[in-house]
């Protein structure tokens, strides 16, 4: 989530695309916007080494917004939609990683690769006239959030901010916006309307924070803000996302959007999906959207054949880096992997053998969607280990007994097309 460097990603503007369960949409319009990104630093450093510092910096940001998330979801629909042993856990119960991450990073911050993954971010405009803003597009949240002019911390001081004053069609709202981390630093301000435009689609009065207090886990970090794309129940400000505002004012032609997460050419095209982008047709799977995430259920992970975990309930989260499972479940998984160790009891962390890395695929009833060589590697245990560390960890991240966290490392391997209207998740083979 942290320390990125440049990379152009687009942001795709479908005008002309149809969906259904069975068959991949039309092939889109010619036409489209195509915003810069920015590239994510990888878990390893330069020499190929896994950067456990920043993976554990990665897991406590990914804990904090899904605790919020949690949160959110009991006081926007009730304590009955959390998933089956779901926890809302103490902040003091993952505040020390962060502290921890906070004196290592500033040791380690020469450390960066500019070769490898990925944080899906864009320009965006918020106001009239348009005030531009560096996102990153979350699967796995549901608000819009973005630093305000007010906002005087040295961590803002990089950052582009909002002068609500500059706009004429900004309103502010009753209500606050707030994510608390574990070291005492919040994310939070007050609530606005105004015109926000994503890739030439233009919604007005949409609710989103120019936050007055951004924590210090964003100090380094090249995005303003997070734009998240998942499901209303678990919007902090108990609102419509953008994505959603933008389908009922009728500005996007179909209520889906898919993503394309690539070392080049990478894409989130709104209102569809990209066609050229990916081969055969697109596998649906429905998701319980009570939870208020993409969460597809009936998943089976295997190695090789052999299935290693079954029926459980994969939330899918353009928004994480890697892949979390049941520290069970994740156990019995690298057990059917040849030569694999636990690396790191505390944290979940799993090591193979480099050369032989291992076939792992998740499975919703239809293809086996396989986990790349490069894709599961992680890094070297240390310089110069046979031993890589794999991008599947074993952690009890509180959102349920039975659900597993697939990020980046697993998007990266297939086209993902998100659905509203059937609410479904779609998997397609990268063209």
């Amino acid at each position: 989530m942290f320390n990125k460097a440049s990379l152009l990603f687009a942001v795709t503007l479908a005008v002309a695309a149809t969906a259904s369960p069975t068959v991949s949409p039309a092939p889109p319009a010619t036409r489209g916007t195509t915003i810069p990104l920015r590239k994510r630093t990888s878990m390893k450093t330069s020499t190929g080494v896994f950067d456990k510092e920043k993976a554990l910096f990665d897991a406590s940001y990914m804990m904090h917004k899904h605790r919020q998330n949690l949160m959110n979801l009991v006081n926007n629909v009730g304590a009955g939609a959390l998933n089956v042993g779901a926890v809302i856990r103490p902040l003091s119960n993952i505040s020390e990683i962060i502290a921890q991450r906070r004196v290592e990073r500033r040791q380690a911050e020469t450390l960066t690769d500019e070769e490898e993954d990925l944080e899906w971010a864009g320009t965006i405009s918020v106001g009239t006239p348009p005030q531009k803003f560096l996102i990153d597009f979350d699967t796995g949240s549901s608000d819009l959030w973005i630093p305000s002019s007010s906002c005087t911390s040295s961590t803002c001081s990089s950052k582009a901010k909002f002068k609500a004053s500059s706009s004429s069609t900004a309103a502010k709202q009753s209500g606050k916006f707030s994510i608390q981390y574990g070291d005492g630093s919040t994310v939070s301000g007050p609530v606005y309307t105004d015109t926000v435009n994503v890739a030439g689609i233009n919604v007005t009065k949409q609710f989103f924070s120019p936050v007055t207090t951004l924590s210090s886990s964003f100090s380094t970090d090249p995005i303003d803000g997070i734009l998240g794309l998942a499901f209303p129940a678990i919007s902090n400000m108990k609102q419509n996302p953008f994505f959603n505002t933008a389908n009922e004012q009728g500005v996007v032609q179909n209520n889906q959007f898919g993503f394309f997460l690539a070392s080049k050419g990478s894409e989130l095209f709104l209102g569809g999906t990209d066609t050229e982008k990916y081969t055969g047709d697109l596998e649906f799977h429905d998701v319980d959207s009570s939870s208020g995430f993409w969460q597809v259920t009936g998943a089976n992970a295997k190695v090789g054949d052999a299935v290693a975990a079954k029926n459980f309930d994969t939330i899918i989260d353009s928004g994480t880096t890697i892949m979390y499972g049941p520290p069970a479940a994740v156990k019995k998984l690298y057990a059917a992997v040849d030569g694999s160790k636990l690396f790191d009891a505390e944290n979940g962390y799993y090591s193979f053998p480099c050369d032989t890395p291992p076939k792992i695929a998740f499975n919703w009833g239809g293809e086996d969607w396989v986990i790349s060589a490069e894709n599961i590697n992680i890094g070297q245990t240390e310089e110069g280990s046979s031993d890589c560390v794999g991008a599947l960890a074993g952690v009890d991240t509180g959102l349920g007994s039975n659900v597993w966290l697939l990020g980046d490392s697993f998007m990266k391997n297939v086209y993902t097309a998100f659905d509203f209207d059937q609410k479904a998740v779609g998997f397609a083979a990268i063209a």
